[in-house]
């Protein structure tokens, strides 16, 4: 089963939020799914302790540099998708989980301190490749974007990475209050209303464009190994 990976070893980068709006949005459409919760702070630990976690997805935490690999593993027996939420840290654990992910996604911010910190993680997934002699399909997502017009930053960081090469998603995560919700309130996005929260249908319709478009990478990268 696919193993995606959120990686940056900036700290605030939107790893987090990122990994579980698309647990949420595989769970919502019947998957099963395991999130390895790597990340010190535990923030998707603490969110499924609140009320409304759906019972297809699974948290696994207090992973080790040493337990990881195995606790990745049986995730993949285990489930249809298996996220991995990784520490804000260039570690042993994140090479490890890197290199055995069918994706690692790099959620950065419009900074350049987010820019170094996703380019600390493509030098890891190059490593990784050599190690391993094949290629790990990896992107960057924009997080936290405005929902109006791009800031002149996080244009410039846009371009940085086209002319370098790297590959961008298209759904870029917006800054939205439905987002921030989850983690006080738990639960998913549907579980939000109209009431409670401003823009809901907009944060819903982003966060599944973002898992469409993660499902999309996955069919193409498999594609890519059957060719090869």
């Amino acid at each position: 089963m696919p193993v995606i990976s959120f990686a940056n070893p900036k700290g605030g980068a939107g790893k987090t939020t990122s990994a579980l709006l698309l647990a949420t949005e595989l769970a919502a459409r019947g998957a099963a799914v395991t999130i390895i919760d790597a990340d010190p702070e535990r923030w998707i630990s603490q969110w499924a302790k609140l009320p409304g976690k759906p019972d297809n997805i699974v948290i696994v935490g207090d992973v080790t540099e040493d337990s990881v690999v195995d606790a990745i593993e049986a995730a993949e027996e285990a489930s249809q998708f298996v996220i991995v939420d990784l520490e804000g840290t260039a570690s042993l654990m994140v090479s490890n989980a890197i290199g055995m992910s069918d994706l690692v996604v790099i959620p950065i911010q419009g900074s350049s301190m987010d820019a170094k910190g996703g380019a600390k993680t493509i030098r890891l997934i190059r490593n990784q490749e050599k190690m391993s002699r094949r290629k790990i399909p990896h992107a960057v997502v924009l997080t936290r974007t405005s929902a109006a017009i791009p800031s002149r930053a996080l244009r410039n960081v846009s371009e940085q990475l086209r002319t370098g090469g790297i590959e961008i998603f298209e759904t870029a995560i917006v800054e939205r209050a439905a987002f921030r919700d989850l983690f006080d309130y738990g639960g998913t996005l549907s579980d939000l209303t109209a009431t409670q929260v401003s823009n809901l249908d907009k944060a819903i319709q982003n966060a599944r464009e973002f898992a469409g478009e993660v499902v999309a990478k996955l069919k193409a990268a498999a594609a890519a190994r059957e060719v090869a």
